[in-house]
């Protein structure tokens, strides 16, 4: 049913180019126009049967949002951040700093925000539905993933630092660049005696790449990761906990998805252009 559907509209939608602003779809009472086809298929570079495909799941989990009443206020996003910090011991004055620093600090609320509203809604239509993961599944997934659970205890970087931020930004760009107001210097760190700031900072970020720039003693400080050394296993039981939302997580993904592709067959498409 649906490679018709996506057959038929691929058809109509070249045929009915010129009318971007016409509706070419309709699920369960929610209309997609040709517009929003092409700017799908423009936006994620696919082709305009992916684009459609794509835009009914959008319509279909929207609707499942509402259908279930789930939203998502600001407590629920602070709360979220707040655990964040906690995981990484950090407060969380400390951990939006370092988000601020990494990446736009709006976005990354919105994408938590998506991320409650996922979880919400697996609660809500898959509660119950899910086998939890027992203790053996955990060690089953440690013992078969062990690269994913490694950790350099010796890390050297070269330190940068600087009154100017703006100096550190056209540093990252431009490696090779010199100046007087940056002060730089080879350091070797130790993993055991990083605090979590620092930690944070460093696992977060690759070898031969520079970390986010962060405000520490008045001054603004970067590293460039040279290299990572002396590559230990984590413990098992330091990661059960991140190894059980690795696997709920996969469970859930694979219920969401049977789940919308039973909804998409018994939704009420209807094909206008």
């Amino acid at each position: 049913m649906n490679k018709i559907i996506m057959s038929i509209l691929f058809c109509t939608v070249s045929m009915y180019a010129g009318l971007v602003n016409a509706i070419a779809i309709i699920v369960n009472d929610t209309p997609i126009t040709l517009l929003d086809i092409e700017k799908e298929s423009e936006t994620k570079k696919v082709s305009q049967n992916q684009a459609v495909s794509t835009l009914i799941d959008n319509v279909l989990y929207d609707q499942a949002l509402s259908e279930n009443r789930i939203s998502v206020d600001i407590f629920d996003v602070d709360n979220y951040i707040e655990k964040l910090a906690a995981n990484n011991k950090m407060s969380v004055m400390q951990f939006k700093s370092l988000v601020r620093q990494q990446q736009n600090y709006t976005l990354f609320k919105e994408q938590i925000k998506k991320q409650i509203l996922h979880q919400k809604l697996i609660a809500k239509i898959a509660g119950g539905k899910l086998t939890v993961a027992s203790n053996d599944d955990l060690k089953i997934y440690f013992n078969n993933n062990k690269e994913q659970f490694k950790i350099a205890d010796t890390i050297d970087v070269i330190a940068y630092v600087s009154k100017d931020k703006k100096l550190l930004e056209k540093l990252k760009k431009n490696p090779m660049m010199q100046s007087d107001n940056i002060m730089s210097q080879n350091i070797t760190m130790k993993q055991s005696e990083l605090n979590a700031q620092t930690k944070y900072i460093l696992n977060t970020t690759s070898t031969k790449e520079f970390s986010a720039i962060f405000p520490q003693n008045k001054n603004y400080n970067m590293f460039f990761v040279s290299d990572k050394k002396d590559i230990t296993p984590i413990k098992f039981d330091d990661v059960k906990e991140k190894i059980f939302q690795i696997i709920m997580k996969k469970r859930e993904q694979d219920y969401l998805t049977e789940y919308f592709e039973t909804a998409k067959i018994t939704a009420d498409i209807k094909v206008l252009r």
